[in-house]
């Protein structure tokens, strides 16, 4: 394993541990509807970093938000990634009318 994949794989560890830590506050949160690991994306596009990702049902302008609603950009030294993804659903469970 050369220095490129140790440092992603630490990245990935420590944003999972991360995660852990606080998914349950960040869910408590207006809106957020899931909280993953993943990569980071800017303007439609994926980078190389490893990143905590929001899930919300809808992107809201931050002026539109109560300071305790408000999702950080990073947590400790983990970025944050908001991601508009709509409504979630266990299989099984969505009612199609």
């Amino acid at each position: 394993m050369n220095k490129e994949e140790r440092e992603r794989n630490q990245a990935i560890k420590r944003a999972s541990e991360l995660k852990a830590l606080v998914e349950d506050e960040l869910l408590q949160k207006p809106n957020v509807v899931g909280v993953g690991v993943g990569l980071r994306q800017k303007g439609g596009a994926y980078t190389d970093e490893i990143a905590l990702v929001v899930m919300v049902r809808k992107k809201v302008p931050t002026i539109e938000l109560e300071p305790e609603d408000r999702i950080p950009e990073a947590i400790e030294d983990v970025p944050i990634d908001v991601l508009e993804v709509g409504e979630l659903f266990a299989e099984g469970d969505a009612t199609v009318e």
